[in-house]
């Protein structure tokens, strides 16, 4: 730990809930880091959105921001850059960091100019119309249709056949003019959390059944996290990989990276989330737990990044 005294924090400002796609998990992510904090000692209270941060911090009520405000405006570098221009020190990635972390397009691109391995994708977007003849050419069949600005499996759609691609798109484009549809892996899914410099042990997500959708990240109980997901050389492969695509956008302080394993044990970046969930579902509080960082720990750990330079 950096600091012993909860004072040396300040009064902290836990920002959650948001009006995005994923107010309901921001909140319950909030509640449980207030409660922490407030264990710990530390002056935290809660406030909802960005309108009621900005308005208190100009007003002087804080000194510091705990961000867990998913989704967008919290995690895509608007808040962050907000938090910059009044000099307010926060915890996560910076404005480039999350805007690029958030943006699942600009994301993989940059991952492929620095020969990051991750799945071969096509985009569309609101100025043109889908054109599936080339998409499925370029991207082939299983694939997968993401909304590029959402998290929490917001909006996603598994095709495996050509003629249900364009009620994916159309269930895309409910959350966002842009759409990212890539080639689906088939394998086991992955998930590395990143502290400061370190790599936490990385989890396995196996859902009792269909994929790791919104419903088995957050509401079901059957679904398994096996931690350490890997062991020996292929663990520390896959934290490799997850440090180097977590540095790639920027990302700093604390995230999650998320990567499939096919069947020839090839490791397949997906996206990063620079304000991962912290319920009672959530994976990077999972993975710390297992090197015997509990919930309050890791929220301290977190808070303590803040007292380093406000992130660019």
């Amino acid at each position: 730990m950096k600091v012993s005294d909860p004072r040396t924090f300040g009064r902290v400002a836990v920002v959650m809930g948001g009006n995005s796609a994923e107010r309901e998990v921001s909140l319950n992510s909030g509640a449980g880091v207030l409660r922490a904090l407030c264990q710990r000692g530390v002056d935290a209270h809660p406030v909802d959105g960005i309108p009621a941060l900005l308005d208190a911090l100009r007003a002087g009520h804080f000194a510091r921001v705990f961000n867990v405000l998913h989704g967008r405006g919290g995690e895509d570098g608007v808040l962050q850059g907000a938090l910059c221009a009044l000099g307010v020190p926060y915890t996560g990635s910076g404005v480039l960091g999350s805007a690029l972390g958030m943006d699942k397009i600009r994301c993989k691109q940059v991952w492929q100019t620095l020969k990051l391995p991750t799945p071969r994708y096509a985009t569309v977007d609101a100025r043109h119309p889908a054109d599936i003849d080339a998409i499925l050419k370029a991207v082939g069949l299983p694939l997968i249709v993401k909304p590029v600005h959402e998290g929490s499996t917001v909006g996603i759609t598994r095709v495996h056949q050509a003629e249900a691609l364009a009620a994916g798109i159309a269930a895309a484009r409910v959350h966002d003019r842009d759409i990212l549809i890539e080639q689906l892996i088939v394998g086991d899914e992955y998930t590395v959390g990143i502290l400061g410099r370190q790599a936490l042990p990385s989890i396995r997500i196996v859902p009792a059944q269909g994929f790791y959708d919104y419903q088995a990240k957050y509401r079901a109980n059957d679904t398994q996290y096996l931690c350490p997901g890997l062991t020996g050389a292929a663990e520390t492969e896959i934290q490799a990989l997850a440090l180097a695509a977590f540095d790639a956008i920027g990302g700093s302080g604390w995230g999650r990276v998320d990567v499939m394993r096919d069947a020839d044990a090839g490791l397949w970046l997906l996206e990063v989330n620079t304000a991962p969930g912290m319920t009672d579902h959530s994976l990077v509080p999972k993975a710390a737990a297992e090197i015997g960082i509990d919930y309050p720990e890791l929220c301290w750990r977190i808070l303590e990044q803040s007292l380093d330079e406000v992130q660019p």
